[in-house]
């Protein structure tokens, strides 16, 4: 037999907070997982403590319980097992154990009245019900008694007393007469809560022989008639006055005792001549606000669900015109149990640890006891995993096989609370709950959300993969909420895809694919213009929209708000609405709305229609501007909330008035500051207006057409409404502490127009909550104070009422605030760390105690940072990093780390204040993992034949590589090859593939392996082999800066930055060269290039060799140049000049004097002399090479010393042809330096023996001369040619 109130021995100190230990895991009420999960059982349904039937009916007991397996169910009569199979008239119902007792065959419902108590149990615990206790509703006769008549004098106070049978439940009591009319009752005669009758005086007419006390009762539906009263009064020679005596209650104080939650009624009737009235008092306060009722013309106060702090002295006082006396009442409020926690099913991973809190209140303190599966814990099987402390039971390392349904029984002297806990220990591999494959359109740039439900035990790891590859998406645009639901707070195009939820825990995973379909918006890109139309007239409303092509589009039509019918003058074409022969009626607003399935977008326009000669048309024509002012502003039918205002309209200026506003200004917060009050239509000119009290308004009125606003008119008079008190408190109160011991009151003060009075303030009160403290208050004008000196983070009520000199506003709401908060002071204790997988840890801890936060519980913080590598010499960032767990937990992942680790780990607690002392730091390793993607992959392809492939090892290897794993196959559009798969060892970083198919493109992916496995795929493909140039890519502008034996080459490129080129250059021996160049300047200097020769260069790709810049030409300078100085300016090369000039002089004087004295200088005459043998040569062709020689040697003593000149015996003859001039020297044609006079130009040739052939000085002989030149002869060789 279980005993209930039973106190608990245990007097250990309690060391862990009242609340559960973890989170405990969540089963969904999802069908997948309701209708195979095993579970203990659980009362759903039961009947009242306190079960009254009616005798008339079959008894029904509810009992009702979920569980997998299905519960059976027992019951217990007056704590002994009840056996249902034994009593024909008692049944059970199916898949229930709710009790049903029968008497259509007979029997007494009074032979089953008792306490009865239920079980519900399967394979994994059992479930207890209340204990209900069943009563039969009785009404009972009233005893038979002979009343004498009452006789009493006029003036009397008088009681008649009822005294009702007792019934279950007690009746309801009303006084009526014979004739079933109720008696009248009023200040002077009421009912009391007893039933009695009491009169305060008796008058003449209350004499009548009918009084009867009826009694109902509810089950039965029977009244019950006591026997009348017969009530005579004598009449006295005047009735004399008397001052109040309490009738009810008696003495001269007396006391109540309430239970909290309940009503409380206290009653006070009085005697007195006149009859008095009743008001009631508390001490030291007010009434509780909101609570009071008065009843029963002011005898009966009711205080509805009244609480500790309701306790105290209250008195009532009766008064008339003799004087008054009153009563004071003192309330004691205990309390039957009422849960603070009450402890909730808990389900745990096996391994994992929590805990079951039983917190109850009341007055006096409740006694906890602790049952399993219906049995006392102290008598049943031990179970080592499991610690009873007080009212809280702890479990650690829960295993398989170890599920229970616990119950907490919480009692004291007024009544008990029992609650019902399972403890599940389920092992479960994830599982998806909701609809696979699912299909989601929403609009681009709209906020979307994808569902993925799921559940396992333990509590699986989920994350999101978008098209199967890439990293968890969490961060950015993405959003992962704990119930696996991951949102986009802005779709794009490019998030279109299929997304995968993976749910991963120790015993597996499940995944679920959502497709993702964003669409274009909805849009009317020019939707329909307000229009003014002539009556008859064809008019036509534009709505152009832009739409997904993929979405269904629908275009309709509102007139004022109201669907439009076409009829046979309207038609709606693709981007329009056409109106034919427009009439009066087709004047409105016209509304286009496009529509999806998935979005909307409207647009409107005012449609005005006007007669076809009406003046208005023709002002259509003038030009239009904004109004006139209005004129003649004039305030009548003033009241204290309102007035009339009446204007005059100015010109409209050819374009109708459609809007008046209404602006007004007060000269007391805001001078020369106008607010808009009203607008009205522009057919009015006189509006009524809502005024506040205590405003000194002024008014203006503005003129609104299509063009604009017009200028303000000219200011009304002004008018000062009379004040009152506030009909507002302040808005937005709050109260929060600023430092640890303070809180700070806040509030949005009234502006101008609410305060109505002068002097406006605020009451501002306080109190701490749930400690029946008295409230606190303080008149401020500002809109804030400050509470000094308060404890650390503890609620208080607060009420902010505005108050002026006319009086005060209505009563004010009570807000919550909380003082000041601290840092926390202890700290998360018995941290334990379970390696989930190579990137994962759970944490557990437990729970610091409340009083401990010193204020509002944001979150429990692990601070983590990754001590080392277990990879050696591989550097790792030590930088602290940190994850929250929101809210009141004890359990927490940390994921994302990074595989073959050793991390180190500490938890603090944060409150609104900051973090609290940190706990002692945890370490843990993690396992081996797969590796993150390679660094890079590049392709490149140098030719048409084969394809060279480059990688970098990934940049987190999470373990000791093993190699990698390259696919690869071939596409040409939307065919594809067969998948190849090559493997490499881990030192390998280059892999060479020779071409098969010339047209098609290659796609790669490479995913780098562990002993864990593959990790995430780098993925490439070849470049395009023809017309790469469709990428946008181009080099130009390649310029060459050469000198001797070096170039400086610089070119221009889109190509990304850090792109590889290639610079190729080919001399004039078709040599060709080339240099690679990476980084981000693109430019090179060309080294050891030959003086004096000519070069091509080019600059292509390294990656696509056929973008390729054109070809440039340029040629390096010749030797000497390197170090070349302007000799004009240097000393030695001017004095050479001098020499030279000097010596050519001479030679010239010389040839002069040779000249004059008649030397012949010889020349054969061709026409005179007959050939030589050497002549002979010449006319057929053939040539003496020896005289070409002996020219040669000529020339090259001349080319050494140009300007030194030696003549040989035939040379020395002056030239034919020249002139002596006056002065004795001699002209020549010619420049004296220039060769032309030696054989290059154009007056002097040489002869086949090498000498000068001048100038004939005969006509004749001149162009004889100058028929046998050549224009050739711009050389020796040619000169000889041209002599032949």
């Amino acid at each position: 037999m279980v005993v209930w109130r039973m106190p608990l021995s245990h007097a250990g100190v309690l060391l862990f907070c009242l609340h559960h230990l973890i989170t405990a895991i969540e089963v969904p009420l999802h069908p997948n997982i309701q209708n195979d999960l095993n579970q203990p059982p659980t009362i759903t349904k039961q009947s009242v403590k306190n079960h009254i039937v009616d005798p008339r009916d079959n008894i029904l007991i509810e009992c009702e319980a979920k569980g997998f397996p299905s519960p059976t169910f027992t019951w217990t009569r007056n704590g002994k097992f009840f056996n249902i199979a034994k009593d024909s008239r008692v049944s059970m119902a199916r898949r229930s154990g709710t009790l049903n007792v029968d008497f259509r065959s007979g029997g007494r419902p009074e032979d089953y009245e008792g306490e009865y108590q239920c079980f519900a149990r399967n394979e994994f615990g059992t479930a207890l019900s209340n204990k209900i206790l069943l009563q039969v509703s009785r009404s009972p006769l009233w005893p038979k008694e002979n009343l004498d008549p009452v006789v009493v004098e006029e003036g009397s106070s008088l009681v008649l007393q009822c005294n009702p049978p007792p019934g279950m439940p007690p009746p309801v009591i009303f006084w009526m007469s014979s004739s079933m009319e109720p008696i009248h009752q009023d200040k002077r005669v009421s009912q009391g809560l007893n039933g009695d009758l009491y009169f305060s005086n008796v008058m003449l007419p209350d004499t009548r022989t009918d009084y009867s006390c009826n009694a109902r009762f509810h089950f039965t539906h029977t009244i019950q008639q006591k026997f009348p009263f017969s009530l005579k009064v004598l009449t006295t020679q005047g009735i004399t006055e008397k001052i109040p005596a309490f009738l009810v209650p008696s003495g001269t104080s007396s006391s109540k005792v309430v239970l909290r939650g309940e009503d409380l009624l206290m009653e006070c009737i009085a005697s007195g001549v006149p009859a008095p009235d009743i008001m009631w008092f508390k001490k030291g306060g007010e009434l509780p606000s909101g609570k009071v009722k008065f009843e029963n013309f002011n005898k009966t106060l009711r205080i509805t669900g009244v609480s500790e702090e309701d306790s105290g002295e209250y008195f009532c006082m009766a008064s008339n015109k003799m004087g008054l006396t009153r009563h004071p009442i003192s309330v004691y409020v205990k309390a039957a149990p009422y849960w603070l926690d009450e402890p909730k099913n808990l389900v745990l991973a096996p391994g994992e640890s929590g805990r079951l809190v039983c917190r109850a209140n009341g007055t006096p303190k409740p006694v906890i006891q602790w049952l399993v599966n219906g049995e006392a814990i102290e008598t049943a099987p031990e179970n080592p995993n499991r610690e009873v402390a007080g009212d809280t039971l702890m479990f650690r390392d829960s295993q398989i096989g170890s599920s229970a349904v616990y119950q907490c029984n919480a009692s004291n002297e007024h009544g008990y609370l029992l609650a019902n806990a399972f403890v599940n220990i389920l092992d479960m591999a994830p599982r998806m709950l909701g609809q696979r494959n699912q299909l989601i359109r929403v609009i681009e740039y709209n906020r979307t959300r994808l569902d993925c439900p799921f559940f396992g035990s333990p509590i699986p790891m989920l994350r999101w993969f978008k098209n199967g590859q890439g990293s968890n998406l969490d961060g950015g645009n993405y959003q992962v909420y704990e119930n696996g639901s991951l949102e986009m707070n802005n779709a794009r195009k490019e998030d279109q895809g299929i997304y995968t939820c993976v749910a991963t825990n120790i015993l597996g995973k499940a995944e679920s694919q959502i497709r993702l379909e964003v669409k274009d918006g909805t849009r009317i890109t020019k939707g329909p213009d307000d229009q003014i139309v002539k009556r008859g007239s064809t008019t036509r409303l534009d709505c152009r929209i832009k739409s997904d092509p993929s979405l269904k589009l629908t275009v309709s039509w509102l007139k004022d708000s109201n669907p439009l019918y076409l009829g046979n003058r309207m038609r709606k074409d693709e981007g329009s609405l056409t109106i034919h022969g427009v009439a009066e009626k087709d004047q409105g607003v016209y509304t286009c709305i496009a529509s999806t399935e998935l979005d909307q977008d409207s647009a409107t326009a005012h449609i005005t229609v006007q007669a076809a000669s009406s003046p208005t048309s023709r002002m259509t024509s003038l030009p239009k501007d904004k109004p006139d002012p209005p004129r003649d502003l004039e305030l009548t039918d003033l009241t204290e909330r309102g007035a009339r205002l009446t204007w005059l309209p100015g010109d409209d200026n050819n374009s109708p008035i459609t809007d008046f506003v209404i602006q007004f200004e007060e000269d007391r917060y805001q001078p020369r500051t106008w607010h808009n009050l009203s607008t009205v239509r522009g057919n009015v000119n006189s509006a009524i207006l809502k005024l506040a009290p205590y405003v000194n308004y002024q008014f203006r009125v503005l003129a609104v057409n299509e063009v604009g606003s017009s200028f303000p008119s000219t200011p009304s008079e002004r008018y000062q409404t009379n004040g009152a008190p506030p009909e507002i408190n302040p808005s937005r109160v709050e109260g929060v502490g600023s430092s640890k011991n303070n809180m700070e009151i806040t509030w949005t003060p009234l502006n101008a127009t609410q305060a109505y009075g002068p002097n406006l303030r605020y009451n501002v009160l306080w109190r701490q909550r749930n400690t029946g403290e008295s409230w606190k208050n303080v008149t401020v004008r500002t809109s804030r104070y400050v509470v000094g000196q308060t404890p650390v983070y503890v609620p208080y009520e607060i009420k902010v009422q505005a108050e002026n000199d006319f009086g005060r506003g209505p009563e004010p709401p009570v807000i919550i605030g909380y003082s000041g908060e601290d840092y926390p002071t202890a700290v998360p204790a018995d941290i334990r760390v379970r390696v989930l997988n190579s990137t994962a840890v759970g944490l557990q801890w437990t729970r610091v105690p409340s009083s401990s936060i010193h204020g509002h519980l944001i979150e429990y913080r692990a601070y983590y940072w990754r001590e080392s590598s277990l990879l050696k010499k591989l550097w790792v960032s030590r930088k602290r990093q940190h994850v929250g767990f929101v809210g009141d937990r004890t359990r927490g992942v940390i994921g994302q780390l990074l595989p073959y680790s050793n991390y180190k780990v500490q938890m603090v607690v944060v409150n609104g204040r900051g973090d609290g002392p940190r706990s002692e730091i945890k370490d843990f390793t993690l396992p081996e993992g797969v590796p993150s993607a390679p660094r890079y992959l590049r392709v490149r392809q140098p030719n048409l034949q084969s394809i060279i492939l480059e990688w970098g090892p990934p940049e987190h290897p999470n373990g000791i590589l093993t190699g990698y794993s390259l696919q690869y196959q071939t596409f040409n559009g939307s065919r594809t090859g067969r998948m190849i798969q090559e493997t490499f060892s881990p030192n390998e970083t280059r892999f060479s593939l020779t071409r098969k198919d010339p047209l098609s493109r290659y796609r790669f992916s490479l995913r780098a392996r562990t002993q864990m496995g593959e990790g995430e795929a780098m993925k490439a493909e070849s470049p395009v082999i023809l017309n790469e140039a469709s990428f946008g890519w181009s080099l130009w502008n390649v310029t060459a800066l050469p000198n001797s034996n070096w170039a400086n080459i610089t070119w221009m490129h889109n190509f990304e930055p850090g792109t590889e080129f290639v610079v190729e250059y080919t001399n004039s021996n078709n040599t060709i060269r080339s240099i690679p160049v990476s980084g981000q300047l693109p430019s090179v200097q060309l080294a050891d290039l030959t003086p004096g020769m000519t070069y091509r260069v080019r600059v292509y790709s390294k990656e696509y060799s056929t973008i390729s810049s054109p070809y440039l030409i340029f040629e390096t300078s010749s030797a000497y140049t390197k170090s070349q100085v302007d000799i004009a300016t240097q000393g030695w090369f001017i004095g050479l000049m001098c020499a030279v000039a000097l010596l050519v002089l001479i030679l010239l004087i010389v040839c002069f004097i040779k000249r004059s004295k008649g030397g012949k200088y010889p020349v054969r005459e061709k026409k005179d002399v007959p050939l030589g043998p050497e002549d002979q040569k010449e006319e057929d062709g053939s040539f003496d090479y020896r005289s070409l020689d002996s020219w040669k040697k000529k020339m090259a003593t001349m080319n050494a010393h140009p300007k030194e000149i030696m003549l040989g015996d035939e040379d020395n003859k002056p030239l034919q042809g020249s002139q002596t001039s006056l002065d004795g020297t001699i002209k020549q044609q010619e420049s004296d330096d220039s060769l032309v006079d030696y054989g290059e130009g154009g007056d002097g040739q040489f002869n086949e023996d090498g000498s000068f052939i001048g100038q004939y000085t005969v006509k004749k002989d001149k162009d004889e001369t100058e028929g046998n030149e050549s224009s050739e002869a711009t050389s020796p060789v040619n000169a000889i040619y041209s002599l032949a």
